[in-house]
């Protein structure tokens, strides 16, 4: 694998260190700032607002620069947005550093990902873009609990700061390592928003919402879970939640060389298997070692439904995927506020501490459908479909293994 793909996964720890970390630290923010943990609970909203919005105004705003150049903006952007979240004066002004650090997010892994795919030849695209989000998975594994307890032991701008650091090592290694890729010529905001417009985008985009969902709807209450469902001590927490990071790193290396393989029979697979977890998570939360298997399953079958939806919405986008690239991560966080909004009204509801898997089942259940549904209306063949923008041009279905190609890197 080209050391490209390096310099964007170190990236991708950036950001999935800063977007998890708020969850660990929001005791410390609300002490800090004096004001509730509920209250400081919009700073995760604020984060997904900022990728939500930002996924398709940044990549509309820079649909004409070169791609490194692209990374390289959004990347400082990211850096400054964490900058700011360390020296905020106040709670509003760390809504505000939140939501400025946000909006680079899906932008950066909708071009990182083109650039991934450009990287490599025909039929490693997808195991170059599951490389980039091992970034993102060892993030949860190593960079969230690390940068927990560095906030509970000097204070959680010391956490902002150095993912700060993380962000301008990401830059020096995204300008030594990833090569000049220059715009296509046929490149324009136009283009991108009419192949945002192909159903099948539109359906692998809900696709991602109603099935990232599920993952959400327990994730986002795992923590609590841990304590009341399973019967661990507060201790446990942080190794609960490097468990599931886990699974998401086994999830991510096992999607990527699947989905090269089969790129719908592995979405299928994995969506159809996420159903089955959630639906039997209930039942084997309270036996130990079951608990703990249960929830590096949960991680590895819910993170390799990434892959093979970002491939399929490159795709299908044809000749102009960054944007329907980028906003499939407006889509996973779509997904991530609406299953743990789901989740909490289940708990309300006086259902249970586990009862948020049973929604997360059904929200499997209803993303498994889509994209089914989306198999069966692209079931006839494209025989001249382009896989990427000025990429490899395929002879088959770009959702199949291909038999050969024309390399445009």
């Amino acid at each position: 694998m080209p050391l490209a793909l390096l310099a964007l996964a170190v990236s991708a720890f950036g950001i999935g260190t800063t977007e998890f970390v708020m969850m660990g630290l929001l005791p410390n923010v609300a002490d800090d700032l004096h004001t509730s943990v509920p209250t400081a609970g919009y700073l995760v909203s604020a984060y997904a607002i900022g990728v939500v919005l930002g996924a398709p105004l940044l990549t509309g705003l820079g649909s004409r620069v070169p791609r490194k150049k692209m990374l390289l903006l959004l990347m400082a952007v990211f850096t400054v947005g964490n900058l700011a979240s360390a020296l905020a004066p106040d709670f509003g002004w760390l809504i505000a550093g939140r939501l400025l650090a946000g909006l680079p997010h899906g932008a950066f892994f909708g071009v990182g990902a083109v650039v991934a795919a450009r990287l490599v030849t025909e039929g490693r695209q997808a195991r170059a873009v599951a490389t980039m989000f091992l970034g993102l998975t060892v993030a949860n594994i190593v960079g969230v609990p690390a940068a927990t307890l560095l906030g509970q032991h000097l204070g959680w701008r010391a956490t902002f700061l150095v993912v700060a650091a993380i962000g301008l090592a990401a830059m020096a290694a995204l300008a030594r390592l990833v090569p000049h890729i220059p715009v296509e010529a046929h490149q324009d905001v136009r283009r991108e928003l009419r192949a945002l417009g192909n159903r099948q985008v539109v359906l692998g985009l809900l696709t991602a919402v109603f099935g990232f969902a599920g993952v959400f709807a327990v994730y986002s209450y795992l923590s609590t879970m841990t304590t009341k469902a399973m019967g661990f001590g507060e201790s446990s927490v942080t190794p609960v939640l490097a468990l599931f990071g886990i699974g998401m790193t086994l999830g991510a290396l096992a999607a990527g060389p699947l989905t090269d393989r089969a790129l719908r029979p592995t979405l299928y697979g994995s969506l159809g298997a996420l159903a089955v977890v959630l639906a039997v998570f209930p039942f084997v939360v309270h036996v130990t070692w079951a608990a703990l298997v249960i929830v590096v399953l949960l991680g590895a079958v819910g993170f390799m439904t990434t892959t093979p939806l970002q491939m399929l919405v490159m795709n299908k986008a044809k000749d102009a995927p960054t944007l329907a690239s980028a906003s499939n991560h407006s889509a996973f966080n779509l997904a991530n506020a609406g299953g743990a909004w789901l989740g909490g009204v289940a708990i309300a509801a006086g259902w249970g501490w586990t009862s948020p898997a049973f929604v997360g089942a059904a929200l499997a259940v209803a993303g498994l459908a889509i994209a089914m549904t989306a198999g069966y209306l692209d079931r006839t063949p494209n025989p001249n479909s382009r896989v990427v923008a000025g990429g490899p041009t395929t002879t088959r279905d770009p959702d199949r293994k291909t038999t050969s190609s024309r390399s445009g890197v």
